[in-house]
């Protein structure tokens, strides 16, 4: 089932873990993410099974990403979205588990998917409920009382857990606790491999979730190229001039590199990221995360007097106050007219999407990764 042979070496590392999971303290939010404490809050966890044999679903994943966020927005425009991520392999490959807290910096948790490349594996079975249980305690999930919150876990992967390893909880009790804190969760499988579906079905079970069965591959990937594609990107290459990137040196090179990454992606994916950014951030945000002076001012996080003038781009170092604000001032007034511009056709283009989308045949709608995994949150965030 996969793609290298298991070596001593899985054994030798068995042999030191000794600390299970559940023994470390529960994740706080990453630093510098601010908690919504009211409204509507949507959280969602993929947990990727990255070895070899998921190659084809994890590159479609990169390229569907977005049009997963804008279901999400799209039915709960008024929500802070937040995901996390968990990729897992097991004991023996380059990692067991990478761990991406809770966040609504959705263009950094984009960047880690990039970095995923699937390797390693050997015998059939894989670290699933080390997976898990990360999942379920180093994510940071809003706890209780904070508004109306939505959890929602997809564990992805074709392979069954290892339940030899004395170091791990096992699924039943990690879904048990996930349950108890309001957190469904969903399995879904790609391929076919029978000892898979049965314990994917248990935990879609436990979890109050949905088992979902899709290609190897992550199913037919379809991406609808519209006529507006590339207007928006155009307008997204202006709003880009009006980002502000201040704070510490490596958060306005983050500021950079989401910046870049609208030139870098696929005309479709460009659009889809584009689109999320305006909808979820109400026209006044280009990027998500920090570091954009412009979203920060207007929403009150960031006062120009208590800024250091190293934190600040070149060229507004040297201005006074008044100028400062002036500036600011000046940009705002950009990034609205053209936010407003932008919205026209990220509208525009989401109606030729459904069109193009209601076109297909009956019974071919949900047939891929992103198709199922939008269908199923439609249903379980309230």
């Amino acid at each position: 089932m996969k793609t290298t042979g298991r070596s001593l070496w899985k054994y030798l590392c068995l042999a030191l873990l000794i600390l299970p999971i559940s023994a470390l303290p529960q994740a706080e939010p990453a630093a510098g993410e601010q908690m919504p404490v009211s409204g509507q809050i949507v959280e969602v966890v993929f947990v990727l099974d990255t070895t070899g044999s998921m190659t084809g679903l994890i590159e479609g994943a990169k390229r569907k990403i977005w049009s997963i966020a804008n279901a999400i927005v799209d039915q709960n425009p008024d929500a802070a979205i937040r995901i996390g991520l968990v990729g897992y392999r097991d004991i023996g490959d380059d990692y067991v588990t990478r761990v991406y807290p809770l966040t609504t910096d959705i263009q950094g948790i984009y960047g880690k998917l990039l970095d995923f490349r699937a390797n390693g594996g050997g015998d059939t079975p894989e670290s699933v409920n080390e997976a898990l249980d990360a999942a379920l305690l180093k994510q940071g999930w809003t706890p209780s009382g904070a508004g109306r919150v939505s959890r929602v876990i997809f564990l992805v992967g074709d392979a069954p857990p290892h339940m030899d390893y004395p170091q791990d909880r096992k699924y039943p009790e990690i879904i048990r606790e996930a349950r108890q804190k309001s957190i469904i969760v969903n399995a879904v499988q790609a391929g076919d491999l029978s000892q898979t579906r049965k314990i994917w079905q248990e935990i879609a079970r436990l979890g109050a979730g949905e088992y979902i069965a899709i290609p190897q591959d992550g199913g037919r990937i379809v991406v609808i190229e519209t006529p507006y594609d590339e207007e928006i990107i155009i307008i997204q290459r202006k709003l880009n001039t009006t980002l502000i990137p201040y704070g510490k040196r490596e958060v306005q090179a983050e500021v950079d590199i989401k910046k870049r990454s609208y030139e870098a992606a696929a005309p479709s994916v460009a659009a889809d990221m584009s689109g999320f950014v305006n909808k979820s951030g109400k026209g006044r945000a280009v990027i998500t995360g920090a570091g954009d002076l412009i979203a920060d001012f207007n929403e009150g996080k960031a006062k120009l007097d208590k800024i250091p003038a190293a934190e600040l781009p070149e060229n507004m170092r040297g201005m006074t106050f008044t100028e400062k604000q002036a500036y600011i001032a000046e940009q705002t007034q950009k990034r609205d007219e053209l936010a407003r511009e932008l919205a026209q056709k990220v509208s525009q283009r989401d109606a030729f999407v459904k069109t193009e989308e209601a076109k297909k045949p009956a019974g071919k709608e949900g047939d891929s990764f992103d198709r199922e995994v939008s269908k199923t949150l439609k249903t379980q965030i309230k």
